[in-house]
């Protein structure tokens, strides 16, 4: 029955002057994502609307499944397209349409016509009264309730006439893009892909760097990661993620620094190596899955002494989340399977009994004066030898 979709969008439609920027990204974004999609579709842009329209055959729950993961949309509304050809047979249309798609229905319901053509004969309230009419001589058992209709039919009238009465929901927010480059510190965890996918949400572009410490952690766990930014790929378009090897930096700081400070300082390097990869690739900010006083690195003295380390703004999406918050966008994403399965990283591998939870940022850098040896010329390699994964 539908061979087109008509694409809503949200802010978008208030960026002025530089709304076709924006416009431009999201059917850019909306093309990549239908590349996965079985079938031909061609997208077009029109008078403040963009159309997807099947060129031959196509899957249509898979194509509403691509289409809800493409940030910027609010709405996806499975289209009948019509040419005019005069109000009868609009109508004819219209009481076909609510056949097919509705059965003998017995609904109340409420016609919204938009003329965007003005040469149109009929104007929109004569539309809506008139196709009104026609609805219910066809269907003694409907109602015409314009407060809080069962059902909305929309009729747009441009060069072609636009017929549909359902909004799938998208999932919002700005196409990835329009807002930059980041790089997410991606770990096995349920947190860092929930982060991830908030930023991409906001407009922009990931790139993910994951510390990966063999033989301490396995390739499985490594595996397990990669899982997980295919999972955020899948919204977010292709995910550069580096993986450093961080084994020698990781036992050289458990040689020489207190234990109980092991995971702050660990986590300055990792920001470091991140930044100094970010700055690398284009990249202008860091982005965590951190939570307030979720574990002892993230309360706001440990977050200010990992801070502290970058030049670099750090986006923490989840910073005032509760757990189970994390877990319910991370259900709704398809990572939490993926981020529960038994594989360690390199984060907590080396954690200590007892860690500082309040620490001293003059102490931690005192600690750090014992690195000073080796440890500028570790990052260095580290940053060189980082292997690039190119998913999604």
């Amino acid at each position: 029955m539908f061979k087109a979709f008509l694409i809503k969008y949200g802010e978008i439609a208030i960026k002025g002057k530089n709304r076709y920027l924006f416009e431009n990204a999201l059917v850019a974004q909306i093309r990549h994502a239908l590349k996965a999609v079985e079938g031909a579709f061609q997208v077009t842009k029109e008078q403040g609307r963009i159309y997807v329209e099947a060129l031959e055959d196509f899957d249509f729950d898979e194509t509403v499944e691509a289409l809800k993961r493409v940030f910027g949309i609010v709405g996806i509304c499975p289209v009948v397209i019509l040419e005019d050809e005069g109000f009868e047979r609009l109508a004819e249309e219209v009481v076909s349409y609510l056949h097919a798609y509705y059965g003998d229905c017995n609904k109340t319901f409420k016609v919204h016509a938009r003329r965007a053509r003005k040469t149109y004969p009929l104007q929109s309230m004569e539309l809506n009264a008139q196709l009104g009419g026609k609805i219910l001589e066809a269907f003694p058992g409907m109602k015409v309730d314009v407060h809080k209709p069962e059902m909305m039919l929309y009729v747009e009238i441009r060069e072609r006439i636009y017929l549909y009465s359902d909004v799938i929901p998208g999932p919002g927010g700005m196409p990835v893009g329009t807002n930059g480059k980041s790089m997410l510190l991606l770990s096995g965890g349920i947190d860092s892909p929930v982060a991830g996918y908030m930023v991409a949400k906001r407009g922009v572009k990931i790139d993910a760097v994951y510390f990966h410490a063999p033989p301490y952690t396995s390739e499985r766990a490594k595996q397990k990661v990669v899982d997980l930014a295919e999972k955020v790929a899948r919204y977010a378009g292709p995910v550069y993620l580096y993986v450093v090897n961080f084994t020698d930096i990781q036992l050289y700081i458990y040689e020489k620094c207190p234990h109980e400070e092991l995971t702050i300082i660990m986590r300055r390097y990792m920001m470091r190596i991140a930044e100094r990869i970010a700055e690398k690739t284009g990249s202008l900010g860091l982005i965590t899955g951190e939570s307030i006083g979720q574990v002892a690195s993230q309360t706001v003295q440990s977050l200010a002494a990992t801070n502290e380390v970058c030049t670099m703004p750090v986006f923490r999406p989840l910073i005032a989340f509760d757990k189970e918050d994390i877990v319910t966008i991370s259900k709704r994403i398809d990572t939490f399977e993926t981020s529960i399965q038994p594989f360690e990283d390199c984060c907590t591998i080396f954690v200590a009994k007892h860690p500082v939870t309040k620490p001293n940022v003059k102490v931690i850098r005192h600690s750090e004066t014992k690195l000073a040896e080796k440890i500028d010329g570790m990052v260095e390699e580290a940053v060189k030898r980082a292997e690039l994964i190119v998913v999604g």
